[in-house]
């Protein structure tokens, strides 16, 4: 017995570090999940989604979320609602969130994470904000005591700015705003990156990727059910209780965003509507863009106009080898373009969104879109900000 009790002092004296790291110690409460503990518990009902991208759609933390969930409170019918698209940030999920989660139901507690690609797709520091705290309003309005919980995951430009002494912009961004309107935050870019500059583990061989091996997936679920049995285990609350609504820090912010049909647009010149599009090469694609609605041009200049309501204007579009720039101008001022090729066009015809129009005059306005010769424009969604 003396000599088990000795082996084991010498592994603990072995990992002195990583030992003492908890769970705990990434995970920022401000606020609580007493709505979606008393749904659970009291009401014994609860609609559980995760908006994300490919990390929150790709078997792992998601599934494990709600296995447990399930498994823990048997007595109670969970739905859970996958929302996870790859590819996609806060400023696609911004304009989305209707017709992918708040379309589908009240939801109870919400899971939302984009910082890795906002960092991954470029998206600029004004429309992340934009975006991210126009995904948290718009949920509140649509129902008030809807819990949600803001998460940041790793890649390896947030680990390089941790060592050296660097906040991440996107991690920042996601706690300020967790802040402000009082939600949970779990850093999961600081903890992989303690955990293995500790020698937990290591990035090559065990969390493989951003997006994680089942190993780091492991690591992302424990956080979470951290967070969830320390949320829950407490008293079942008499009554939810709506949350107060703060100033946003954003007055543009996109809390009015959602799509308006491709049906909408008028005076098309070279565009047509293909009402189930699919590829016909063999490049991949992404759910939910494809056979769906699209205006499809061809490769001779083409054009194309939309009458909308609101203070911003946008695309979604395909991006995928035939892409080219477009040229666009809003209530005929002067003409502006852009380059609607990315790094991934090659390969995939990617979901890819463009504000084209932003801080408008409340109002009525008019979008004009006109291709280059040689390439091909096919948009998904139009997006407007109320």
């Amino acid at each position: 017995m003396k000599k088990i009790f000795l082996l084991l002092l010498s592994l603990v004296a072995l990992l002195p570090a990583w030992a003492q790291l908890k769970s705990e110690a990434f995970i920022v409460r401000y606020g609580n999940l007493d709505n979606a503990w008393y749904r659970i518990s009291a009401r014994k009902q609860a609609t559980v989604a995760f908006l994300g991208g490919s990390i929150t759609n790709m078997e792992g933390w998601r599934s494990k979320v709600g296995d447990y969930l399930v498994r823990t409170y048997p007595a109670t019918a969970f739905t859970l609602l996958n929302a996870g698209i790859p590819s996609l940030g806060s400023l696609p999920h911004a304009f989305r969130l209707q017709q992918d989660v708040l379309d589908k139901g009240q939801v109870d507690l919400l899971f939302v994470e984009a910082a890795v690609n906002d960092k991954v797709n470029g998206t600029p520091a004004a429309v992340q904000r934009r975006a991210l705290e126009g995904i948290i309003r718009h949920a509140l309005t649509a129902n008030p005591r809807m819990n949600i919980v803001l998460m940041a995951f790793v890649d390896e430009d947030k680990m390089t700015d941790y060592r050296a002494g660097k906040i991440p912009a996107e991690v920042a961004l996601h706690e300020e705003m967790a802040r402000h309107y009082q939600l949970p935050f779990v850093n999961l870019a600081k903890e992989v990156t303690t955990r293995i500059d500790a020698g937990e583990f290591s990035w090559k061989e065990d969390f493989k990727d951003l997006h994680p091996s089942p190993f780091g997936q492991e690591i992302y679920f424990n956080t979470i059910r951290q967070l969830l049995d320390s949320a829950f285990n407490r008293p079942v609350p008499e009554k939810s209780v709506a949350a107060k609504m703060p100033r946003a820090t954003e007055p543009f912010n996109y809390a009015g965003g959602h799509y308006v049909d491709v049906h909408m647009a008028n005076h098309l010149q070279g565009f047509v509507v293909d009402e189930s599009w699919k590829p016909s090469d063999n490049v991949h694609t992404r759910p939910g863009f494809v056979q769906v609605p699209m205006l499809v041009s061809g490769t001779a200049e083409a054009s194309l106009e939309l009458p909308f309501t609101g203070r911003a204007v946008g695309v979604a579009l395909l991006s995928g080898p035939d892409a080219g720039i477009i040229r666009y101008s809003i209530d005929g001022q002067a003409e502006q373009q852009l380059d609607t090729r990315t790094q991934w066009s090659r390969s995939l015809y990617l979901p890819w969104y463009l504000v084209l129009g932003d801080g408008l005059t409340t109002g009525t306005h008019t979008l004009k879109i006109t291709t280059t010769p040689g390439s091909v424009c096919r948009i998904v969604h139009f997006l407007v900000n109320r």
